[in-house]
């Protein structure tokens, strides 16, 4: 009998190395034989793999009908999320705390570039950047107004993309 099992398993892989050969019309015929319906996907793979899985379960047993009701049961009683759970606040300010761009100077720092022969100065704020008496949210905002064209504010105030705003030096601190 372990003979048989051994000869019955290397003949379903053999079958599972000609489905992976077959086009997807053919896989789906495959799927109507095998489940009594059309499949609705076009997906190869997913085709190659729900065949595989019932050629498997036929020669070697499908679950029990204790095992159906029981895997029934248990995803009747889950309790399934359609989204995922929000992140709460820390407990400590009850305000999430902003990201900031590692690549910016400390707040008080001011940055200089002269731009159509006029020296411009640039406040960095805790929430932003201060440009003749106006915050802006970020450097690219501020590079906007001066020039009147879409930049990428750290190129425009000649900062690195890629370094830490301390190896920077040309920056003063108030």
């Amino acid at each position: 009998m372990d003979a048989r099992n051994q000869q019955q398993k290397t003949s379903n892989f053999h079958d599972f190395d000609t489905l992976r050969g077959q086009t997807v019309t053919q896989l789906k015929v495959k799927y109507r034989e095998l489940f009594g319906d059309e499949s609705r996907s076009n997906h190869k793979q997913f085709l190659v793999r729900r065949v595989a899985w019932r050629l498997q379960a036929i020669a070697e047993g499908d679950l029990s009908e204790r095992a159906r009701q029981r895997a029934l049961t248990l995803a009747q009683e889950a309790d399934l999320r359609l989204t995922a759970p929000r992140s709460q606040p820390s407990a400590s300010t009850g305000l999430p705390r902003r990201y900031r761009d590692p690549r910016l100077p400390p707040p008080g720092t001011v940055l200089t570039r002269n731009f159509q022969g006029k020296t411009l100065t640039v406040h960095i704020l805790e929430e932003g950047f201060r440009y003749e008496d106006h915050v802006y949210r970020s450097l690219s905002a501020v590079a906007r107004q001066i020039s009147g064209t879409q930049w990428n504010g750290f190129l425009f105030f000649g900062r690195s993309l890629d370094f830490p705003a301390e190896a920077l030096n040309d920056e003063k601190r108030v």
